[in-house]
């Protein structure tokens, strides 16, 4: 499904909306790229990116995940930097804070903000069929907080996970996980931040 934007975000989402467009064009301009060239890096219509950029159009994960990559940086590593920066020694994110992106699989929040060396993120996990493979440098750790979720590591397999399991993955496997259970699943996502990885 094309991304298209929400018709009626509320004020919340449209500050973080503002505040991930804002750190995805100063990306862009550091790195001297024309909207239109970082929307075909990304597989992205450039009239769709314009809308990002404004805070007008949410991205779903898919398309954050491409335009990280093309920007030599990781979505965790985005959506922590749209927040407050802060002081960089810590960060508190308060519960219903921190950058979150609303998709047709749930829910992605991030819960530190800034420039972390840790990137995590809280998935609120809905959807009954995989995504597409994401596929990055930075090595993972997830927990399950709650529910239930089997996780698609390609060539290593897939595995079933309850609230209490844990999985690590090294970088550049691939990944992707869906709903096993009756009800939403929370998932707890640790990647390595400190620096940028290349995409």
């Amino acid at each position: 499904m094309p991304d298209v934007p929400s018709p009626e975000p509320d004020p919340v989402d449209d500050e973080l909306g503002v505040a991930l467009g804002g750190r995805i064009r100063e990306r862009r301009r550091a790195q001297g790229l024309t909207m239109v060239q970082l929307a075909e890096r990304a597989e992205l219509s450039q009239p769709f990116l314009s809308q990002v950029e404004r805070g007008l159009a949410r991205p779903s994960m898919g398309s954050l995940h491409r335009i990280a990559r093309s920007l030599g940086t990781t979505t965790p590593a985005l959506m922590a930097g749209a927040g407050p920066s802060g002081d960089a020694r810590f960060s508190v994110v308060r519960a219903g804070a921190g950058t979150t992106v609303q998709h047709d699989g749930g829910s992605t929040r991030a819960l530190a903000q800034g420039s972390p060396a840790l990137l995590p993120l809280e998935f609120r996990v809905t959807h009954r069929d995989f995504p597409d493979f994401f596929q990055h440098p930075a090595a993972e750790f997830l927990y399950v907080v709650a529910g239930r979720i089997e996780v698609d590591l390609g060539d290593q397999g897939r595995h079933q996970l309850s609230a209490a399991d844990s999985l690590y993955y090294a970088g550049e496997v691939p990944h992707r996980f869906r709903l096993t259970g009756r009800t939403p699943a929370t998932v707890l996502v640790v990647q390595g931040g400190a620096e940028d990885h290349p995409g």
